[in-house]
Protein backbone atom coordinates (compact mmCIF):
# COMPACT_ATOMS: atom_id res chain seq x y z
CA UNK A 1 0.00 0.00 0.00
CA UNK A 2 1.39 3.39 -1.04
CA UNK A 3 1.84 5.88 1.79
CA UNK A 4 0.97 9.55 1.40
CA UNK A 5 3.36 12.01 3.03
CA UNK A 6 2.07 14.43 5.69
CA UNK A 7 3.25 17.45 3.73
CA UNK A 8 1.49 16.22 0.60
CA UNK A 9 -1.71 15.71 2.57
CA UNK A 10 -1.50 19.24 4.00
CA UNK A 11 -0.98 20.71 0.54
CA UNK A 12 -4.02 18.83 -0.78
CA UNK A 13 -6.19 20.03 2.12
CA UNK A 14 -4.96 23.58 1.65
CA UNK A 15 -5.75 23.47 -2.06
CA UNK A 16 -9.25 22.12 -1.40
CA UNK A 17 -9.87 24.86 1.16
CA UNK A 18 -8.72 27.54 -1.30
CA UNK A 19 -11.00 26.09 -3.97
CA UNK A 20 -13.95 26.06 -1.53
CA UNK A 21 -13.32 29.71 -0.55
CA UNK A 22 -13.11 30.68 -4.23
CA UNK A 23 -16.40 28.91 -5.01
CA UNK A 24 -18.10 30.54 -2.01
CA UNK A 25 -16.95 34.01 -3.08
CA UNK A 26 -18.16 33.35 -6.63
CA UNK A 27 -21.58 32.25 -5.30
CA UNK A 28 -21.82 35.29 -3.01
CA UNK A 29 -20.89 37.55 -5.91
CA UNK A 30 -23.61 35.97 -8.04
CA UNK A 31 -26.17 36.51 -5.29
CA UNK A 32 -25.11 40.11 -4.61
CA UNK A 33 -27.72 42.73 -5.54
CA UNK A 34 -27.33 44.17 -9.02
CA UNK A 35 -26.19 47.75 -9.28
CA UNK A 36 -29.09 49.56 -10.92
CA UNK A 37 -29.23 53.30 -11.47
CA UNK A 38 -32.31 54.73 -9.74
CA UNK A 39 -31.30 58.34 -10.36
CA UNK A 40 -30.46 58.99 -6.73
CA UNK A 41 -34.03 58.38 -5.56
CA UNK A 42 -34.33 57.01 -2.04
CA UNK A 43 -35.37 53.46 -1.25
CA UNK A 44 -38.44 54.78 0.56
CA UNK A 45 -39.57 56.78 -2.47
CA UNK A 46 -38.96 53.87 -4.85
CA UNK A 47 -40.95 51.44 -2.71
CA UNK A 48 -43.79 53.95 -2.32
CA UNK A 49 -43.82 54.37 -6.08
CA UNK A 50 -43.94 50.60 -6.55
CA UNK A 51 -46.79 50.24 -4.07
CA UNK A 52 -48.88 52.89 -5.85
CA UNK A 53 -48.20 51.25 -9.22
CA UNK A 54 -49.30 47.82 -7.96
CA UNK A 55 -52.43 49.27 -6.36
CA UNK A 56 -53.35 51.06 -9.57
CA UNK A 57 -52.90 47.90 -11.66
CA UNK A 58 -54.93 45.80 -9.23
CA UNK A 59 -57.70 48.41 -9.26
CA UNK A 60 -57.84 48.59 -13.05
CA UNK A 61 -57.94 44.81 -13.39
CA UNK A 62 -60.68 44.74 -10.75
CA UNK A 63 -62.70 47.23 -12.85
CA UNK A 64 -62.30 44.97 -15.90
CA UNK A 65 -63.54 42.00 -13.87
CA UNK A 66 -66.57 44.02 -12.78
CA UNK A 67 -67.34 44.86 -16.41
CA UNK A 68 -66.96 41.24 -17.54
CA UNK A 69 -69.24 40.10 -14.73
CA UNK A 70 -71.98 42.31 -16.15
CA UNK A 71 -71.97 44.67 -13.16
CA UNK A 72 -70.99 47.71 -15.20
CA UNK A 73 -71.83 49.11 -18.63
CA UNK A 74 -68.43 50.30 -19.84
CA UNK A 75 -64.73 50.29 -18.96
CA UNK A 76 -61.89 52.52 -20.04
CA UNK A 77 -58.71 52.90 -18.05
CA UNK A 78 -54.95 53.06 -17.77
CA UNK A 79 -53.23 49.66 -17.40
CA UNK A 80 -49.77 50.30 -18.81
CA UNK A 81 -49.58 53.95 -17.74
CA UNK A 82 -48.67 53.35 -14.08
CA UNK A 83 -45.03 54.36 -14.49
CA UNK A 84 -46.21 57.67 -15.91
CA UNK A 85 -49.25 58.42 -13.77
CA UNK A 86 -47.90 57.54 -10.34
CA UNK A 87 -44.89 59.93 -10.38
CA UNK A 88 -47.18 62.68 -11.67
CA UNK A 89 -49.54 62.20 -8.73
CA UNK A 90 -46.68 62.06 -6.24
CA UNK A 91 -45.23 65.36 -7.47
CA UNK A 92 -48.44 67.38 -7.79
CA UNK A 93 -49.06 70.04 -5.15
CA UNK A 94 -52.37 68.75 -3.81
CA UNK A 95 -55.04 71.06 -2.44
CA UNK A 96 -57.98 73.26 -3.38
CA UNK A 97 -57.76 76.69 -4.95
CA UNK A 98 -55.34 78.50 -7.30
CA UNK A 99 -52.40 78.31 -4.88
CA UNK A 100 -52.35 74.55 -5.53
CA UNK A 101 -51.82 72.65 -8.78
CA UNK A 102 -54.83 72.09 -11.04
CA UNK A 103 -55.04 68.77 -12.86
CA UNK A 104 -56.99 68.38 -16.10
CA UNK A 105 -56.73 64.64 -16.72
CA UNK A 106 -58.04 62.19 -19.28
CA UNK A 107 -59.71 58.87 -18.57
CA UNK A 108 -56.48 56.89 -18.09
CA UNK A 109 -55.72 58.80 -14.91
CA UNK A 110 -56.29 56.32 -12.09
CA UNK A 111 -52.53 55.86 -11.41
CA UNK A 112 -52.20 59.59 -10.79
CA UNK A 113 -55.17 59.68 -8.42
CA UNK A 114 -54.07 56.54 -6.58
CA UNK A 115 -50.75 58.27 -5.88
CA UNK A 116 -52.71 61.27 -4.59
CA UNK A 117 -54.74 59.12 -2.21
CA UNK A 118 -57.79 57.88 -4.15
CA UNK A 119 -59.80 55.23 -2.31
CA UNK A 120 -60.44 52.07 -4.36
CA UNK A 121 -64.04 52.02 -3.18
CA UNK A 122 -64.81 55.42 -4.71
CA UNK A 123 -63.37 54.33 -8.07
CA UNK A 124 -65.47 51.16 -8.01
CA UNK A 125 -68.59 53.12 -7.01
CA UNK A 126 -68.08 55.22 -10.14
CA UNK A 127 -67.52 52.09 -12.22
CA UNK A 128 -70.69 50.42 -10.91
CA UNK A 129 -72.77 53.64 -11.17
CA UNK A 130 -73.64 53.79 -7.50
CA UNK A 131 -75.43 56.77 -5.98
CA UNK A 132 -72.64 56.88 -3.38
CA UNK A 133 -70.08 57.74 -6.08
CA UNK A 134 -68.61 61.07 -4.84
CA UNK A 135 -67.50 62.08 -8.33
CA UNK A 136 -70.71 62.02 -10.36
CA UNK A 137 -73.38 60.44 -8.18
CA UNK A 138 -73.13 57.32 -10.33
CA UNK A 139 -73.95 59.11 -13.59
CA UNK A 140 -70.77 58.90 -15.65
CA UNK A 141 -68.29 56.44 -17.17
CA UNK A 142 -65.50 54.67 -15.34
CA UNK A 143 -62.48 56.83 -14.50
CA UNK A 144 -64.35 60.08 -15.19
CA UNK A 145 -63.31 61.62 -11.91
CA UNK A 146 -63.87 65.07 -10.46
CA UNK A 147 -62.38 65.88 -7.06
CA UNK A 148 -62.68 69.58 -6.12
CA UNK A 149 -60.69 69.23 -2.86
CA UNK A 150 -57.64 68.20 -4.92
CA UNK A 151 -58.23 70.58 -7.88
CA UNK A 152 -59.10 67.62 -10.11
CA UNK A 153 -61.18 69.13 -12.91
CA UNK A 154 -63.93 66.92 -14.40
CA UNK A 155 -62.60 64.23 -16.72
CA UNK A 156 -64.49 64.63 -19.98
CA UNK A 157 -65.49 62.19 -22.70
CA UNK A 158 -65.07 64.59 -25.67
CA UNK A 159 -61.47 64.26 -26.84
CA UNK A 160 -58.88 66.81 -25.74
CA UNK A 161 -61.25 69.59 -24.64
CA UNK A 162 -59.24 69.56 -21.41
CA UNK A 163 -56.27 71.26 -23.12
CA UNK A 164 -57.77 74.72 -23.73
CA UNK A 165 -59.81 74.47 -20.50
CA UNK A 166 -56.50 74.01 -18.66
CA UNK A 167 -55.32 77.34 -20.05
CA UNK A 168 -58.08 78.98 -17.99
CA UNK A 169 -56.88 77.71 -14.61
CA UNK A 170 -53.27 78.44 -15.62
CA UNK A 171 -54.28 82.05 -16.37
CA UNK A 172 -55.83 82.36 -12.90
CA UNK A 173 -52.67 80.95 -11.34
CA UNK A 174 -50.52 83.38 -13.26
CA UNK A 175 -52.49 86.27 -11.78
CA UNK A 176 -52.42 84.72 -8.30
CA UNK A 177 -48.63 84.42 -8.36
CA UNK A 178 -48.37 81.52 -5.89
CA UNK A 179 -46.02 79.39 -8.02
CA UNK A 180 -48.75 76.80 -8.58
CA UNK A 181 -49.09 75.17 -11.99
CA UNK A 182 -51.73 73.60 -14.20
CA UNK A 183 -51.17 70.03 -15.40
CA UNK A 184 -52.99 68.63 -18.42
CA UNK A 185 -52.80 65.09 -19.82
CA UNK A 186 -54.16 63.39 -22.93
CA UNK A 187 -53.59 60.70 -25.52
CA UNK A 188 -51.69 60.82 -28.78
CA UNK A 189 -54.71 60.36 -31.07
CA UNK A 190 -56.53 63.30 -29.53
CA UNK A 191 -53.75 65.69 -30.53
CA UNK A 192 -55.37 65.76 -33.98
CA UNK A 193 -58.10 67.92 -32.43
CA UNK A 194 -57.95 71.67 -32.82
CA UNK A 195 -58.33 72.04 -29.04
CA UNK A 196 -54.81 70.68 -28.59
CA UNK A 197 -53.31 73.16 -31.05
CA UNK A 198 -55.22 76.00 -29.39
CA UNK A 199 -53.66 75.19 -26.02
CA UNK A 200 -50.14 75.43 -27.48
CA UNK A 201 -50.97 78.88 -28.86
CA UNK A 202 -52.61 80.15 -25.67
CA UNK A 203 -49.85 78.81 -23.42
CA UNK A 204 -46.94 80.31 -25.34
CA UNK A 205 -47.84 83.90 -26.26
CA UNK A 206 -44.78 86.08 -25.68
CA UNK A 207 -45.01 87.99 -22.44
CA UNK A 208 -48.19 86.13 -21.53
CA UNK A 209 -46.86 82.59 -21.15
CA UNK A 210 -48.86 80.30 -18.86
CA UNK A 211 -47.54 78.08 -16.04
CA UNK A 212 -48.62 74.79 -17.64
CA UNK A 213 -47.24 71.29 -17.79
CA UNK A 214 -48.68 70.06 -21.09
CA UNK A 215 -48.35 66.30 -21.55
CA UNK A 216 -49.24 63.59 -24.04
CA UNK A 217 -49.20 59.89 -23.26
CA UNK A 218 -48.35 58.21 -26.55
CA UNK A 219 -49.35 54.54 -26.64
CA UNK A 220 -49.20 54.51 -30.45
CA UNK A 221 -52.92 53.81 -30.86
CA UNK A 222 -56.15 55.72 -31.35
CA UNK A 223 -58.71 53.04 -30.55
CA UNK A 224 -57.73 50.67 -33.41
CA UNK A 225 -55.86 53.15 -35.62
CA UNK A 226 -52.06 53.00 -35.50
CA UNK A 227 -50.12 56.18 -34.75
CA UNK A 228 -47.58 55.70 -37.56
CA UNK A 229 -50.02 56.33 -40.39
CA UNK A 230 -51.60 59.42 -38.85
CA UNK A 231 -48.77 61.79 -37.91
CA UNK A 232 -46.46 63.71 -40.23
CA UNK A 233 -44.22 64.86 -37.40
CA UNK A 234 -41.62 62.52 -35.90
CA UNK A 235 -42.73 63.25 -32.35
CA UNK A 236 -45.74 65.16 -31.04
CA UNK A 237 -43.26 67.09 -28.89
CA UNK A 238 -41.89 68.60 -32.13
CA UNK A 239 -45.11 70.59 -32.41
CA UNK A 240 -44.52 72.20 -29.02
CA UNK A 241 -40.99 73.23 -30.05
CA UNK A 242 -42.51 75.26 -32.87
CA UNK A 243 -44.04 77.48 -30.16
CA UNK A 244 -40.73 77.76 -28.26
CA UNK A 245 -42.10 75.57 -25.49
CA UNK A 246 -39.52 73.57 -23.56
CA UNK A 247 -40.27 69.99 -24.65
CA UNK A 248 -38.93 66.48 -24.51
CA UNK A 249 -39.80 62.86 -25.23
CA UNK A 250 -39.30 60.30 -22.47
CA UNK A 251 -39.73 56.61 -21.72
CA UNK A 252 -43.06 56.63 -19.92
CA UNK A 253 -42.57 53.02 -18.86
CA UNK A 254 -39.66 53.94 -16.57
CA UNK A 255 -40.99 55.55 -13.37
CA UNK A 256 -37.54 56.83 -12.38
CA UNK A 257 -37.05 58.68 -15.66
CA UNK A 258 -40.61 60.01 -15.44
CA UNK A 259 -40.18 61.20 -11.84
CA UNK A 260 -36.90 63.00 -12.53
CA UNK A 261 -38.19 64.60 -15.74
CA UNK A 262 -41.45 65.82 -14.21
CA UNK A 263 -39.68 67.13 -11.13
CA UNK A 264 -37.29 69.12 -13.31
CA UNK A 265 -40.06 70.49 -15.53
CA UNK A 266 -42.36 71.38 -12.63
CA UNK A 267 -39.54 73.32 -10.98
CA UNK A 268 -38.86 75.10 -14.28
CA UNK A 269 -42.52 76.11 -14.67
CA UNK A 270 -42.81 77.30 -11.05
CA UNK A 271 -39.63 79.35 -11.43
CA UNK A 272 -40.23 80.89 -14.86
CA UNK A 273 -44.02 80.86 -15.18
CA UNK A 274 -43.57 79.41 -18.67
CA UNK A 275 -45.01 76.15 -20.06
CA UNK A 276 -43.20 72.85 -20.57
CA UNK A 277 -44.20 69.88 -22.70
CA UNK A 278 -43.61 66.16 -22.11
CA UNK A 279 -44.43 63.34 -24.49
CA UNK A 280 -44.31 60.01 -22.65
CA UNK A 281 -44.10 56.79 -24.65
CA UNK A 282 -46.31 54.32 -22.78
CA UNK A 283 -47.94 50.89 -23.14
CA UNK A 284 -51.58 49.96 -23.67
CA UNK A 285 -52.02 46.59 -22.01
CA UNK A 286 -55.78 45.92 -22.28
CA UNK A 287 -57.06 47.50 -25.47
CA UNK A 288 -58.58 50.94 -25.85
CA UNK A 289 -61.70 50.19 -23.79
CA UNK A 290 -64.42 47.59 -23.39
CA UNK A 291 -65.80 48.90 -26.71
CA UNK A 292 -62.79 47.45 -28.54
CA UNK A 293 -62.32 44.56 -26.11
CA UNK A 294 -60.80 44.83 -22.66
CA UNK A 295 -58.43 41.98 -23.48
CA UNK A 296 -54.69 41.69 -22.79
CA UNK A 297 -52.41 42.82 -25.62
CA UNK A 298 -49.29 40.78 -26.34
CA UNK A 299 -45.72 42.12 -26.70
CA UNK A 300 -46.34 45.33 -24.77
CA UNK A 301 -43.96 46.38 -22.00
CA UNK A 302 -45.47 45.89 -18.55
CA UNK A 303 -44.05 48.81 -16.52
CA UNK A 304 -45.21 47.45 -13.16
CA UNK A 305 -43.57 44.06 -13.62
CA UNK A 306 -40.40 45.61 -15.07
CA UNK A 307 -40.00 48.05 -12.18
CA UNK A 308 -40.69 45.34 -9.64
CA UNK A 309 -38.02 43.14 -11.23
CA UNK A 310 -35.47 45.96 -10.98
CA UNK A 311 -36.26 46.44 -7.30
CA UNK A 312 -35.88 42.71 -6.69
CA UNK A 313 -32.55 42.56 -8.53
CA UNK A 314 -31.27 45.58 -6.61
CA UNK A 315 -32.17 43.97 -3.30
CA UNK A 316 -34.59 46.77 -2.40
CA UNK A 317 -37.55 44.40 -2.37
CA UNK A 318 -37.95 40.72 -1.50
CA UNK A 319 -40.14 38.34 -3.48
CA UNK A 320 -42.16 37.54 -0.36
CA UNK A 321 -42.75 41.25 0.23
CA UNK A 322 -43.85 41.77 -3.38
CA UNK A 323 -46.34 38.90 -3.13
CA UNK A 324 -47.74 40.36 0.09
CA UNK A 325 -48.23 43.76 -1.56
CA UNK A 326 -50.13 42.28 -4.51
CA UNK A 327 -52.24 40.07 -2.23
CA UNK A 328 -53.10 42.94 0.12
CA UNK A 329 -54.36 45.14 -2.71
CA UNK A 330 -56.28 42.23 -4.27
CA UNK A 331 -58.06 41.75 -0.94
CA UNK A 332 -58.74 45.49 -0.71
CA UNK A 333 -60.25 45.41 -4.20
CA UNK A 334 -62.56 42.54 -3.29
CA UNK A 335 -63.74 44.33 -0.14
CA UNK A 336 -64.33 47.54 -2.09
CA UNK A 337 -66.38 45.67 -4.68
CA UNK A 338 -68.52 44.03 -2.02
CA UNK A 339 -69.13 47.42 -0.40
CA UNK A 340 -70.16 49.07 -3.67
CA UNK A 341 -72.28 46.09 -4.69
CA UNK A 342 -74.45 46.52 -1.60
CA UNK A 343 -75.13 50.20 -2.33
CA UNK A 344 -77.95 51.65 -4.42
CA UNK A 345 -78.03 53.24 -7.87
CA UNK A 346 -79.22 56.81 -8.57
CA UNK A 347 -82.96 57.44 -8.44
CA UNK A 348 -84.70 58.93 -11.50
CA UNK A 349 -85.47 62.13 -9.58
CA UNK A 350 -81.80 62.73 -8.78
CA UNK A 351 -81.08 63.58 -12.41
CA UNK A 352 -82.03 67.18 -11.60
CA UNK A 353 -79.52 67.50 -8.77
CA UNK A 354 -76.33 69.53 -9.27
CA UNK A 355 -77.44 70.74 -12.69
CA UNK A 356 -77.21 74.32 -11.46
CA UNK A 357 -75.95 75.77 -8.19
CA UNK A 358 -78.51 74.87 -5.55
CA UNK A 359 -80.49 73.05 -8.29
CA UNK A 360 -82.18 76.35 -9.13
CA UNK A 361 -84.32 76.04 -12.28
CA UNK A 362 -82.80 72.63 -12.93
CA UNK A 363 -86.11 70.88 -13.68
CA UNK A 364 -87.35 72.31 -16.98
CA UNK A 365 -90.80 70.85 -16.24
CA UNK A 366 -91.19 73.41 -13.45
CA UNK A 367 -90.32 76.49 -15.51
Amino acid sequence: MKKTSVSSSKKSASANKALLIKKTKTTEKAKAPAKINFGGLSKELLLTMHSHMVKSRVLEERLIKIYRAGESFFWIGGPGEEAWGVPLGMLAKKGQGPEYDYLHLHYRCSPTLIAMGLDMTDSIRLMMNRATDPNTGGRNFSNHFVIPKWNIAPVTSPLEVQYPIACGTAHVQKRTGKKAITIVTGGDAGTAEGDFASSLILASRKGQELPMLITVQNNKWGISTCYDGQHGETFIADRARAFNIKSQVINGNDPVEVYLTLKEDMEYIRKTGKPAFVEAMVSRLYGHSSASGANPIQNEVDPVKEFEMKLLKAGLLKESEAKEIWAAFEAEGVRATETARAEGVPTPESIWEHTYVGSENADWRKF
